[in-house]
């Protein structure tokens, strides 16, 4: 298949609220599957929304709203994905969903792929945590550090600043990646990014289409009145976050827009049609792990091992019989 049609959710979640947001999702992807879309993309941890309150408030004051948050987290596999890929498998399209996921009591800032036939293909955890986001995620591994076959192609993602990590990209240029799920939050309207955010996007985003030739979905949620009312009630009077922002796009290899960029309050879904004989085409030009590459020179090694605090040399350090009394001091 090598024309497809691939979407990018510009929409914000029902804050907070997990089965609500499961709701939007599943009408949204639904919506997208009616348009023909193939792949659809949304924003990061669009279910249940992005943690806005960690820029705002001294950490003491952030207390309660990160406990709601720990419990606004959903299980990966779960009961709320698997409502996903029911939407995906009735639509027919592949999703890239960014999720506030949840392991024992830890967070992850994780994208989750399921396949157009409903079938959960993997998750990318977050590698490094934001600035204030390293007090509500914890930090992921290569492991997840992936890229999916579909029915489409070869699907892999980022969330947010993870695209500064030119090393990351790399990876999933590497792994074959030729369209690229972008997914973000919107700060254009946090003091201090208002006149730099938009651009800072832009900038990675059309540089990583043209350096991994590859195409790129960008997805954004805009700011809306249920953020603001949130955090107010939760933690008191706030200016440094507004309504609006978002920025949303599909950008060719050669970095073109194919739809948007979209910015804005207005949610909308942007879809456009994309023929994967472009990436080969632009490779012609530039083939960054082929003939473009200086491997002799510059090569990258990826420890995709998982990572975990505690490993077991033998067995997963469950114990299931009962343990032996102590023998007394008789014998």
């Amino acid at each position: 298949m090598s024309q497809v049609r691939v979407a990018a959710v510009h929409a914000a979640p029902e804050y907070l609220d997990v089965a609500a947001t499961v709701e939007k999702a599943c009408g949204l992807i639904a919506e997208a599957g009616a348009q023909g879309a193939r792949l659809v993309v949304f924003p990061e941890v669009f279910l249940p929304g992005f943690p806005y309150w960690i820029n705002c408030y001294p950490p003491l004051l952030q207390t309660a709203l990160h406990a709601r948050y720990l419990a606004a987290s959903v299980t990966v596999p779960g009961p709320e994905i698997r409502r996903i890929q029911e939407a995906a498998r009735a639509a027919g399209t592949a999703v890239v969903l960014g999720v506030n996921e949840r392991e024992g009591s830890s967070l992850y800032n994780t994208q989750v792929f399921v396949s157009e036939t409903g079938d959960l293909l993997g998750r990318h955890r977050k590698l490094q945590p934001t600035f204030a986001e390293r007090t509500i995620w914890a930090a992921g591994d290569a492991s997840t550090l992936s890229v999916f076959d579909t029915a489409i192609g070869r699907v892999g993602g980022l969330v947010c600043w993870e695209h500064t990590m030119n090393l990351a990209r790399h990876a999933l240029v590497g792994a074959g990646e030729q369209i690229h799920a972008g997914s973000w939050p919107s700060l254009s309207t946090t003091v201090g990014f208002a006149d730099v955010y938009d651009d800072q996007v832009e900038a990675m985003s059309r540089n990583h289409a043209i350096t991994g030739q590859c195409f790129v979905v960008v997805s954004q949620n805009p700011v809306n009145q249920q953020v603001l009312d949130v955090l107010e009630e939760a933690a008191g009077p706030q200016d440094l976050v507004t309504l609006g922002g978002g920025w949303s796009a599909i950008i060719h290899p050669m970095t073109p827009y194919l739809a948007g960029p979209h910015t804005g309050p207005e949610e909308t879904i942007l879809v456009a049609d994309i023929d994967l004989a472009d990436v080969d085409g632009t490779k012609v030009f530039v083939d960054s792990v082929g003939h473009f590459s200086r491997s002799e020179v510059l090569s990258l090694h990826v420890d995709n091992r998982p990572k975990k605090a505690v490993t077991f040399a033998v067995g997963d350090g469950v114990r299931r019989e009962p343990l032996e009394p102590f023998a007394d001091s008789e014998g």
